[in-house]
């Protein structure tokens, strides 16, 4: 059972020791990190590091993050490259969240690029 301080991303760790690094500026080593990372920051409310790590060319005008909803879950179904030691890498995931009290679920296939050194969204495939 997850507790209150673990992270939202879904990794066995607490929040700070997880995507709370990457949200203070440190960069995500892979395409996957980035993914649960920017997944974590929808559920804490940080639209600035979303906006940080989505590529220049697609990112919104704005985000508008819907404090309504609240992001309960997160699976990783499939990643290609995206690695280290890659440019480019695709992350296809599921995530569950509840609003207004119902529960829903998205599933995306997520475009990743390496710009200036560090991995950011591009955006769905």
């Amino acid at each position: 059972m997850k507790g209150m301080n673990d992270c939202p991303c879904g990794l066995p760790a607490s929040y700070d020791a997880c995507c709370g690094h990457f949200h203070g500026g440190e960069a995500a080593p892979t395409a996957e990190l980035l993914m649960r990372s920017r997944y974590a920051a929808f559920a804490v409310g940080d639209e600035k590091y979303l906006e940080r790590t989505w590529h220049p060319r697609t990112r919104p005008g704005r985000i508008g993050l819907d404090r309504k909803t609240r992001w309960t879950g997160l699976e990783v179904l499939e990643t290609t490259e995206g690695s280290p030691f890659h440019t480019k890498g695709t992350v296809r995931f599921r995530a569950h969240y509840l609003e207004r009290g119902r529960r829903g679920q998205m599933e995306e296939h997520s475009r990743f690029v390496r710009l200036d050194g560090d991995w950011v969204y591009v955006g769905a495939l």
